[in-house]
């Protein structure tokens, strides 16, 4: 009996992993004026409903149910050409940026779906999954794992992905954040990323932060213009690599830092690079932490 109910636990608790992405399989929508938005989901139809031209649609038929989700980047009218873009949460309509996520706890060990898409010129598509706690000591957010893919290339049928995510905190996040992107910094018209059957794959328990590894970084300011400071305390005197990456996943700054024991500072120039997210890793071997870092 105790093995039976052992093997349900595990049924159950792998069934709740993956149903934690809301609407996941993009059946459930809500008529807004003259579009189409799926629930729980955000995108920038609001930005371009006087146009008459939407970047995120339904499709039909789904690779299992009844619809999809259809982003496009596409020429629209005073505004260029307009990334499809769908984020579980908020998004602002000015900066495109996911201002919110949804609540979460769990520690998944990869972001699964299906997909279709295709990258025209320099216009590489992107997905990213963020989870995030909030720490009192510090009254900041800390990053638990992110989980990114570029796309490339195309995939013209309905094909699995499964793309595993990197921790950088033991603890249980509190908060998920998915952003979804046909395009990069520079969209191109007609890129497009379908998706569908999104969910969460197996669980990862916690991480030794590991001797020597750095602690509690900040950046300031935040949003940055010009440069940025970044500040971390490290357990032990070592040699860091502080990389920053770009929406499409390049790295597009690389420094070394003489980490000393305790607090330390370094600065990085951002002068050459152009308006967006991008992601901070700071540390030694296998072992950091990240922040996101908005450049204006």
């Amino acid at each position: 009996m105790r093995k039976f109910s052992f093997i349900l636990f595990l049924v159950f608790a792998a069934a709740m992993t993956r149903a934690q992405v809301p609407n996941n399989g993009f059946e459930n929508w809500s008529t807004v004026g003259a579009y189409d938005m799926p629930d729980q989901w955000d995108n920038l139809n609001p930005s371009t409903a006087g146009t008459g031209i939407f970047t995120c649609t339904k499709g039909t038929p789904g690779s299992t149910g009844n619809s999809f989700l259809k982003l496009t980047a596409t020429e629209v009218p005073g505004m260029g050409v307009v990334p499809g873009i769908a984020v579980c949460g908020a998004l602002d309509q000015a900066s495109r940026l996911q201002v919110s996520g949804y609540p979460f706890s769990l520690r998944p060990a990869s972001f699964a779906g299906k997909w279709q898409y295709m990258m025209y010129g320099s216009g590489i598509g992107y997905m990213d999954v963020t989870l995030t706690r909030w720490d009192a000591p510090t009254a900041s957010r800390k990053v638990v794992a992110i989980c990114h893919q570029a796309l490339s290339g195309m995939v013209m049928i309905w094909r699995n992905f499964d793309i595993p995510f990197t921790y950088y905190d033991g603890q249980q996040p509190d908060t998920c954040m998915i952003f979804l992107s046909s395009s990069g910094a520079v969209p191109a018209a007609d890129d497009f990323l379908w998706l569908d059957e999104l969910q969460f794959q197996g669980s990862v328990d916690g991480i030794d932060a590991g001797p020597g590894s750095v602690k509690h970084l900040y950046v300031s300011p935040n949003p940055a213009n010009g440069s940025f400071s970044a500040r971390f305390y490290s357990e032990s005197p070592d040699q860091l690599a502080l990389r920053l990456f770009d929406s499409r996943g390049m790295v597009v700054c690389e420094q070394k830092v003489e980490a000393t024991q305790g607090e330390n500072e370094t600065e990085v120039d951002t002068r050459s690079l152009p308006a967006g997210l991008y992601l901070l890793k700071l540390g030694s071997g296998s072992f950091g932490i990240s922040k996101k870092v908005v450049i204006q």
